[in-house]
């Protein structure tokens, strides 16, 4: 199901799924018809902008919050057209998983778009590359990520996408026996080697999303 109040864009991702081979039961232009539609059917995927009427603030991101409270089977990828950390802190920091928050320049690239669906729904995330980019930028002396490598934040920065393993080596040309040093490596710096489980993949990209 999608939620975007710009007609031409709602359209055009409708096509884009349905050529695609998916099914899209509903399209609606806002929060509450959204919650509505799922209400009524709950589907596999919603994906929804952020800032819809009527205020145009947080409205999509509210319905995302609800829908993943009462329906934590149905994965969520919000969309928004510009970086809102506060919005992918709310988001992202509740779960780990079938949860994804992209710019919408992300979904022009349609490959990449497609992709970020199928990882949620497979149970996993899809995080923006420019959200992760933002905060492995960080470097202050406090800051946990300045004592990573540079090879260390690329493959943090990669894993924080909701890569597996394999691709971050096919990304980054580096070897899995290199991916995994660097991920254990990561672990230790970032306090979780003993965390267990997928959120521990992404815990070291969402901590910082509390911040």
């Amino acid at each position: 199901m999608l939620a975007e109040d710009s007609t031409l864009l709602r359209e055009g991702l409708v096509r884009l799924l349905t050529e695609e081979g998916h099914e899209v039961p509903a399209a609606v232009g806002d929060g509450v018809a959204l919650l509505r539609e799922v209400t009524a059917r709950p589907p596999d995927l919603v994906v929804v902008d952020i800032r819809m009427p009527p205020t145009h603030t947080d409205e999509g991101l509210r319905a995302a919050l609800e829908i993943r409270e009462r329906w934590p089977g149905v994965g969520v990828l919000v969309l928004s057209q510009h970086m809102e950390r506060n919005y992918a802190a709310q988001l992202l920091t509740s779960s780990a998983e079938r949860v994804g928050y992209l710019l919408k320049d992300r979904v022009a690239q349609v490959e990449e778009f497609l992709d970020a669906l199928e990882r949620i729904h497979a149970g996993g995330a899809a995080i923006d590359p420019e959200v992760v980019r933002q905060l492995v930028i960080r470097t202050t002396h406090s800051d946990p990520l300045a004592r990573l490598t540079p090879r260390e934040r690329s493959v943090l920065e990669t894993l924080a996408q909701g890569y597996t393993n394999a691709a971050i080596s096919q990304q980054l040309h580096i070897s899995m026996s290199t991916v995994e040093k660097n991920l254990n490596a990561i672990f230790d710096k970032l306090d979780l080697a003993h965390a267990t489980g997928y959120n521990r993949r992404i815990l070291a990209v969402l901590r910082y999303l509390e911040s």
